[in-house]
């Protein structure tokens, strides 16, 4: 048996199979990086929720950047980010376990940029 034939085989299961070339180098590319070119807040997923959600967000620069849960009275429930980020892609879980079900607003600052979104929590 040469080295090109030489193979690698996974069985799971009774009907999956999978064979890989161990031969064969892939040709690995680094990744493309791309910096978003506006700041952006997303609606958090899932929601509603029980009882974690992620919070995805994006940033063109550099910069402090806060990320705040607040309650439907406007009272601060938890600071999820407080920090100096680089620009490009974030997401942050959130977890209301010890939290009431109701609704709550999610808050990004950076820079000159804020943006409120609301979530329900469902127990």
């Amino acid at each position: 048996m040469s080295q090109e034939d030489i193979q690698a085989h996974l069985i799971l299961g009774d009907t999956s199979y999978y064979s890989i070339n161990l031969a064969k180098k892939p040709d690995l590319q680094p990744a493309a990086v791309q910096i978003p070119t506006e700041y952006k807040l997303f609606a958090n997923y899932p929601n509603p929720f029980n009882p974690s959600t992620i919070i995805q967000y994006q940033l063109p620069t550099n910069g402090m950047v806060t990320v705040k849960v607040y309650d439907i009275l406007g009272r601060e429930v938890k600071t999820l980010v407080n920090d100096y980020k680089t620009a490009g892609n974030y997401s942050v879980n959130f977890d209301a376990s010890r939290l009431a079900s109701g609704i709550y607003f999610y808050q990004i600052r950076a820079g000159n940029f804020t943006s409120t979104k609301k979530m329900m929590y469902l127990k």
